[in-house]
């Protein structure tokens, strides 16, 4: 098998989604690789993430794929928990705390930081349009960091959240009050109860 039969191969079993280290591990260099570029067969997504010409790009997972400690958080965890009708204008992650944020911010991303011990707090893998595994927090998590960092959240898709998860059926208070008390928002997360309960 010559290395465009083995790159398309690759191509194949990934959905056209390939990471750098996945070619050198097949044997296929980054000289040939940048060949390959050259001539089309791929498109540089992000760095050492490649797309096949004819595969349609899933947005979520490729950002995901740019670091494994990001997670899906606020407007667009909100959007995708079903507690949103408005698309967010721009993704929303989560990193810890002293990540190099540079890049992703340059992309237009908004990132939120949290200390490391609360990074996996609510932490659910959530499937993506294109069935892609991206990190997101649940539904608890989210409605606390909406409220943590309330002055920066539009106040109606806030509070629309709020309502929507407490008429949801798969609300969780006790958790939800877990979670606040550990980020350290339970009074808060109370008064938006007491009001909207």
């Amino acid at each position: 098998m010559n290395n465009l039969e083995v790159l398309e191969s690759l191509i194949k079993k990934n959905n056209g989604l390939m990471l750098t280290k996945e070619f050198l591990e097949a044997g296929i260099s980054k000289k040939t690789l940048n060949e390959y570029l050259q001539k089309g067969y791929l498109e540089r997504v992000a760095h050492g993430i490649y797309l096949s010409r004819d595969a349609l790009q899933d947005e979520m997972y490729v950002l995901q794929l740019r670091s494994s400690k990001a997670v899906f958080s606020h407007d667009t965890a909100l959007f995708y928990h079903d507690l949103s009708d408005r698309d967010p204008l721009e993704w929303v992650i989560t990193l810890p705390s002293g990540y190099n944020a540079t890049r992703f911010k340059a992309d237009g991303v908004k990132v939120y930081f949290v200390n490391s011990e609360l990074l996996e707090l609510g932490l659910v893998e959530f499937r993506t349009v294109h069935n892609s595994p991206v990190r997101m927090y649940n539904r608890e998590r989210t409605i606390c960091d909406m409220i943590r960092n309330r002055s920066t959240m539009d106040i109606n898709i806030l509070n629309e959240g709020v309502k929507r998860y407490i008429g949801s059926k798969e609300k969780n208070i006790a958790l939800l009050m877990k979670y606040a008390k550990l980020l350290k928002v339970d009074n808060i997360v109370r008064q938006y109860l007491e009001v909207l309960m």
